[in-house]
């Protein structure tokens, strides 16, 4: 008897919601481009018919539906096709970028169930959800700059518009997130118990709801209660996080002798030079952007993490082969401190390697 084929995702109707559930469990389901392409054609259709109230979207763990929404990227396929220099790379940063802007755009409600891990490309297809929903277990960041890359999937758009310089602090440093702080940040909107998830998802997908707005207006009151101080060492970031470039930021830092700056000055040490210098640059761009020019910009971006140098001397490359290929966790990155980046180079990632009516996104508006 042969196996059953499963789904990546699986996409399913119940009476008048359109369902996702993210089921790639073992690796946390991290997007592929047959992932990516799945989605964008699912919500385009629900999008256009009639019949669809609102569109719910959630992860399969292992021990079954929730506990782990989204990690990412698929970094080893990125790393694979970059060697190989496989067309497949581009296409799947011009397709998911485009599933973002659909989601951030979308004319129905767009409830996003952010239970357990919610990182990069988790992140490109949640921010722009109508209802971001988290729970105890969520632990939500953009890490990219641990791999030489930069928070993609809109994060400029979306942590430029986070409170402060906490932003420009989540962007640099990766710092991971609960769902107090989460709140805190602007990047989620309501609290349920991660046990209470599953007669959610089933009281949604039973009950006759009448408009898009019925089905989000009932998520939202089932919210729990939630303690949401301000954002932790707020006034410390907002202080160092502001400064004009990153080495003023980390020599800042640096100079402090308690230990959440030592410890955040540690952590920055190990990101790539070259590519804080790229992020802070990015978030401050975006905060003056459009959505859409800013998935431009950044499509500009990743083409350059890939093409700019020559591939094995990539700093993208070079951070996923140290993380999730040799696994040994000591990138040589180029140069090796922040203090010896030429700032030329920063420059040229937001130089466009297209004409402007030949962009891969022109399309976005």
């Amino acid at each position: 008897m042969s196996e059953p084929i499963i789904s990546d995702v699986v996409t399913e109707v119940h009476g008048r919601l359109g369902c996702i559930t993210l089921n790639r469990p073992k690796a946390l389901n991290a997007l592929s481009l047959a992932m990516v392409r799945t989605l964008s054609q699912a919500l385009r259709h629900w999008q256009d018919d009639p019949e669809i109230l609102a569109v719910v979207v959630r992860g399969q763990g292992k021990e079954g539906p929730f506990g782990s929404f989204c990690a990412g990227g698929d970094i080893r396929f990125f790393h694979q096709a970059a060697l190989n220099a496989d067309p497949a790379l581009g296409d799947f940063f011009t397709e998911e970028y485009a599933l973002n802007h659909l989601i951030h755009t979308y004319s129905k409600p767009y409830i996003a169930f952010m239970d357990g891990i919610v990182m990069g490309g988790g992140m490109g297809i949640s921010q722009g959800a109508s209802l971001r929903v988290v729970t105890e277990r969520t632990k939500m960041a953009m890490p990219e700059t641990n791999i030489g890359l930069f928070p993609d999937v809109g994060g400029g758009y979306f942590l430029s518009r986070c409170p402060g310089s906490v932003g420009e602090y989540l962007g640099l440093t990766g710092h991971m997130m609960g769902a107090a702080q989460a709140m805190a940040a602007h990047l989620a909107d309501g609290f349920i118990e991660s046990g209470r998830l599953a007669n959610i998802w089933q009281t949604l997908i039973s009950t006759p709801f009448e408009t898009g707005q019925a089905v989000e207006h009932w998520v939202h009151s089932q919210f729990g209660r939630l303690e949401v101080p301000s954002f932790p060492a707020r006034a410390q970031i907002d202080a160092v996080f502001s400064k004009s470039t990153v080495t003023d930021i980390i020599q800042t830092l640096e100079a402090l002798s308690d230990e959440w700056s030592q410890e955040t000055a540690k952590a920055l040490r190990h990101r790539s030079p070259l590519m804080l210098h790229v992020v802070l640059k990015q978030i401050r761009k975006a905060r003056q952007m459009s959505l859409a020019d800013d998935l431009r910009m950044e499509r500009d971006m990743v083409h350059h993490c890939f093409h700019l140098r020559p591939t094995l001397a990539s700093e993208t490359v070079e951070g996923i082969r140290a993380l999730a290929v040799d696994k040994d966790h000591t990138p040589k990155w180029q140069p090796v401190r922040l203090e010896e980046v030429d700032l030329a180079e920063v420059d040229a990632f937001f130089v466009s390697p297209w004409p402007v009516d030949a962009h891969p996104l022109v399309s976005l508006t």
